[in-house]
């Protein structure tokens, strides 16, 4: 499913690429309007999102700025956003500024029309700063960096009464049950059964045996590590882009919870963390890709709301080299199964999934680790 008329959107690499999603029309938009009478009439549809596994707009209606957002079927049904908006509404509940999801006239947050499931929110307060920028590109600021891990520490906070159980084996999901597991192959074994693509692409490859090596080079102890950690819903892809800013630098509102569910702080600290201060897109082209001080920034600012304990400190720099393996798996389901490109499945596993960990490895990676415990428990 391609399109024409210019528009693109980030890849695996730096290039943009076609898009997988058509974009969204100004047909579409007033189709979808029809079932959301509360958002008013359609005036203007403007910018388009690069980002790649959904189409998104930015709509003007005479009642203010909406942000329309369609997944395929077989990646998002009305039943689970549906998840990830009762967990918004709980955050904006308890004082945080997350969008207003906009319900439909039957009072759905979510409806499906064809192949398509649309959901609507209301426009977030704040500058966008990040929004053509791509996944794994650094903040612009140590300061921002700073806010952005206050505003995390604040999320764990608001989202630690929040009940609900973790979300399916949707594709997508930044889930974490490998790593925690006292078993974390037999962990791994059962994630893949459960995802019949991610098992049909894996199953010419040697995976197991890859995975087992990372595992034993870089994940010794994060079993026993995460035991006791609180279990609470997470953002899952706290990256610069999903937040908005206010002139002075702070988080103002906190976008895209796609693949949010419940794992533990720890996982979401890494996974900021991951997010911003490594250049992975230079990965092969430059070995110092990571950045010390961005790491810190982000620890600093969630410490200072939520102090870490030493221990923990050390069991979240332990699951920096593999905290990515789980969604690369997600990432793998999603391109091999409902895409159905092998290509990108087959660079979500080599580069992404082994080539991350592997940097970890080489004397540029365990000197980050080495300098960034130096820096967290001084």
């Amino acid at each position: 499913m391609t399109m024409s008329g210019g528009h693109l959107v980030h890849g695996m690499g730096m290039a943009l690429e076609t898009p997988t999603w058509p974009a969204i029309t100004m047909a579409d938009a007033q189709a979808v309007l029809a079932h959301f009478p509360a958002a008013g009439r359609l005036v203007d549809l403007h910018w388009h999102s690069p980002r790649p596994f959904s189409a998104a707009a930015l709509i003007d209606t005479d009642r203010g700025l909406h942000f329309l957002k369609r997944h395929h079927h077989r990646l998002r049904t009305p039943a689970a956003l549906v998840e990830e908006h009762r967990f918004m509404a709980h955050l904006r509940a308890a004082g945080l500024c997350v969008p207003e999801i906009v319900s439909t006239a039957d009072g759905d947050s979510a409806v499906a029309l064809g192949e398509w499931t649309y959901e609507l929110h209301r426009d977030a307060p704040g500058a966008d700063l990040y929004r053509d920028r791509q996944s794994w590109t650094p903040f612009l600021s140590s300061g921002h960096a700073h806010a952005a891990g206050e505003a995390l520490a604040r999320l764990h906070r608001a989202s630690r009464d929040f009940a609900a159980p973790a979300r399916g084996p949707h594709p997508l999901i930044a889930s974490f049950t490998i790593l925690p597991a006292l078993d974390p192959m037999a962990a791994a074994q059962a994630y893949v059964a459960a995802r019949p693509a991610l098992s049909g692409w894996l199953a010419d490859r040697a995976w197991q045996r890859e995975l087992a090596r990372l595992i034993a080079a870089l994940g010794q102890g994060l079993s026993e590590r995460m035991a006791g950690q609180p279990a609470l819903w997470t953002h899952g892809d706290w990256h610069p882009s999903n937040l908005l800013w206010t002139d002075g630098g702070g988080v103002a509102a906190i976008l895209d919870f796609g693949l949010a569910t419940r794992s533990c702080a720890l996982h979401d600290l890494a996974m900021a963390i991951e997010r911003a201060a490594f250049r992975w897109l230079d990965l092969g082209n430059d070995d110092a890709i990571g950045d010390v001080d961005a790491a810190m920034a982000i620890i600093t600012g969630y410490r200072g709301v939520a102090p870490i304990a030493a221990s923990d400190m050390e069991t979240l720099i332990g699951l920096l080299p593999l905290i990515h393996v789980e969604f690369a798996l997600s990432e793998i389901d999603y391109f091999a199964g409902i895409v159905g490109d092998p290509d990108q499945a087959a660079i979500a596993w080599q580069d992404y999934l082994v080539g991350h960990a592997d940097w970890f490895l080489s004397v540029a990676g365990q000197d980050f680790l080495r300098r960034l415990m130096e820096r967290a428990m001084a």
